[in-house]
């Protein structure tokens, strides 16, 4: 019988996004330390071997085709400040080619990113994303607008935003991209780190990182905005109760915010695999120290959140953001709500409808970090 060869095998600051087969080579592709890698993998009398792609850095990269039948293979490249471009490979020799870009959205020629490590509580180095006007002064005046999911082994990887360019980054703006437990970039172990009771160490991640930030005086307190929806929409609620005075401005998107009836409202029963159950004490004494709504206090100086929700979202459903709201306007404190009537969870039913909440979102974040329009 025959044994299987391990060609690859990811560090604990990798993990394995694809693999493809041309006629006589094998394509695989690596997120190493959150950045796109591709290798080409050849099998020869001693054995495989590999060899690096030569394509842009702090990218998210995809294998879009390929074929038995030659060695020739396209790809795909996105990056914070480079939209989606389509690139010819011939596995079995020669550099890969750029053949097709997407129009750019925004003028990025002065922007640059770049990725620092933030300590966490438990010391593990969380990886971020930065992507900022060249020379930015380092004295904490910068705005900045940072998001992060950290659940259900969802990887965020590097993307092309227009909005994000041309509402914030072309205004001097700077965007971060939190990597924080809870997702996929290092693999299951990365997720399973903050699963059920454990999850107190992605909320520590998180915060971790605005530390970090204002230690490089990349930004302060009074100038720094986060968002998150779903589950991210979550970890913007726990933040908003443990660390108040790390941010300016919450946003808080279609979110899981009563985390002790969570598991009776819409879809939520089927994430008990991520959250735990409040049916297992231990599980239920956890939730009960994080959970959004129970946890709001009064007399705290919150910053004003903005919670926006939809009449149809059938996965988390409306009435956490309702009532977190409700909760906030009964202790007397601020806040911001919007509810559309159409579109589902994920937000916008059309193109207007998008516009319209990436606008709200923005002049929130430019209002409350900017200042007033002038």
């Amino acid at each position: 019988t025959m044994s299987p060869t391990v060609i690859f095998a990811p560090n604990a600051r990798q993990s394995v996004d694809g693999v493809a087969g041309t006629r006589s080579k094998l394509i695989a592709v690596v997120t190493d330390n959150v950045r796109g890698r591709a290798l080409v993998f050849s099998h020869g009398a001693k054995g495989w071997t590999s060899a690096p792609l030569a394509l842009p850095d702090n990218a998210s990269i995809d294998v879009a085709s390929s074929s038995d039948r030659n060695d020739h293979a396209y790809l795909t490249v996105t990056g914070f400040l480079t939209p989606t471009s389509l690139w010819t490979l011939d596995a079995a020799g020669g550099a890969p080619k750029s053949i097709k870009t997407l129009p750019p959205k925004f003028d990025a020629s002065n922007d640059v990113v770049e990725q620092f490590e933030a300590t966490s509580t438990d010391g593990t180095k969380i990886p971020y994303f930065i992507v900022h006007k060249k020379g930015i002064a380092l004295d904490g005046t910068t705005p900045t607008i940072m998001t992060a999911y950290g659940g259900f082994e969802v990887s965020m990887t590097p993307s092309y935003s227009g909005s994000t360019g041309k509402l914030w980054l072309e205004r001097g703006g700077s965007y971060v991209l939190a990597n924080i437990r809870g997702g996929g970039e290092f693999g299951p172990a990365w997720h399973d780190a903050g699963r059920k009771t454990k999850r107190q160490i992605i909320y520590d991640d998180f915060a971790a990182v605005a530390k970090d930030l204002f230690a490089r005086k990349l930004t302060s307190p009074a100038k720094l905005g986060i968002y998150g929806g779903s589950n991210g929409g979550l970890l913007m609620g726990v933040e908003f109760n443990q660390h108040p005075d790390l941010w300016k401005a919450v946003t808080i998107q279609v979110p899981l915010l009563d985390m002790i009836r969570y598991e009776g409202i819409a879809a939520g029963a089927s994430w008990v695999d991520e959250y735990g159950s409040v049916s297992v004490p231990a599980e239920k004494a956890f939730l009960e120290t994080i959970s959004p709504y129970q946890n709001i206090k009064k007399g705290v100086a919150y910053p004003e959140p903005y919670i926006w929700t939809t009449t149809k979202d059938d996965r988390v459903g409306p009435q956490h953001a309702r009532k977190f709201a409700a909760r906030l306007k009964e202790y007397g404190l601020p806040y911001l709500f919007y509810e559309d009537t159409a579109g589902g969870h994920s937000g916008d039913a059309d193109i207007a409808q998008g516009a319209r909440l990436q606008a709200l979102q923005m002049t929130y974040f430019a209002q409350k970090l900017m200042g007033p329009a002038k």
